[in-house]
């Protein structure tokens, strides 16, 4: 389902193209505030990114923006320059609790969810609280105990590891079903400019997924994740030859 969506007020307020899944539209037909877009922390680079949160579900959609130059859209009757694409695809909301529930293990103790999932810079982080069957998400990254009726949790690098590795089984799946070519991709990331090209290889897939899985996730966790799955390291920066070096030492002097 595409939909403009109006972002200010007045005659002149902006508009953007969405793109969502279908049933989304039963969500806000449901309620007017069905669909809420949220300002809540990126789990990768611990700033802030906007989501849709489905109320009624609820579920959490991560925006993925496409840009094309000179491209415009024609909605209703007025004409958005621009040409942006967003798309709302499902995310699993574990990622971002994974933030907090690391941030809280610096204090080495058991704790209450709510204490944990708390954030003065995204308040709405609470939302994260609501959505179905959070106990059996969490099982797969913390461990839990119960007093009084009262559960508390700890984050658990073991569980988390093992469950990124499944989630990077499930990412290599997927590309493969798909059937999409990702050797090129991983040896020109990495610097591998002398290798001969060939056919898409295990190991190019796993590091393909790895990379992917690691957008959801702390610089420190992805280098544990490739470690827990025994990628090969990453070859040093190449670099610069001396005729750039000497370039760009003369721009400098200039």
């Amino acid at each position: 389902m595409a939909a403009g969506v109006d972002c200010g007020e007045g005659a002149s307020a902006r508009q953007h193209v969405f793109l969502v899944p279908e049933y989304l539209k039963d969500a806000s037909k449901k309620m007017k505030s069905g669909l809420m877009f949220v300002k809540l922390v990126n789990p990768c680079s611990g700033e802030g990114a906007i989501y849709l949160f489905n109320v009624c579900l609820p579920q959490l959609f991560e925006i993925k923006v496409f840009k094309e130059k000179n491209h415009s859209w024609f909605i209703n009757e007025s004409v958005q320059s621009g040409g942006l694409l967003h798309f709302a695809t499902p995310m699993d909301p574990l990622f971002l609790l994974l933030h907090y529930l690391i941030k809280a293990d610096r204090e080495g103790k058991f704790q209450p969810l709510e204490q944990v999932v708390m954030d003065d810079m995204f308040p709405n982080c609470i939302l994260l609280l609501k959505l179905p069957e959070l106990e059996k998400l969490l099982r797969h990254v913390t461990e839990e105990k119960e007093i009084d009726k009262k559960k508390y949790y700890k984050y658990s690098k073991e569980k988390t590891l093992k469950w990124l590795e499944k989630k990077v089984n499930q990412t290599m799946a997927a590309l493969k079903t798909n059937n999409v070519n990702v050797g090129a991709r991983v040896r020109s990331t990495a610097f591998f400019s002398g290798d001969p090209v060939s056919s898409d290889k295990e190991e190019d897939y796993i590091c393909y997924a790895h990379g992917l899985i690691s957008d959801y996730i702390p610089k420190e966790l992805s280098d544990d994740l490739s470690k827990y799955l025994k990628l090969p390291e990453p070859p040093a920066s190449v670099p610069n030859p001396p005729s750039k070096v000497a370039a760009q030492r003369q721009k400098r002097d200039k």
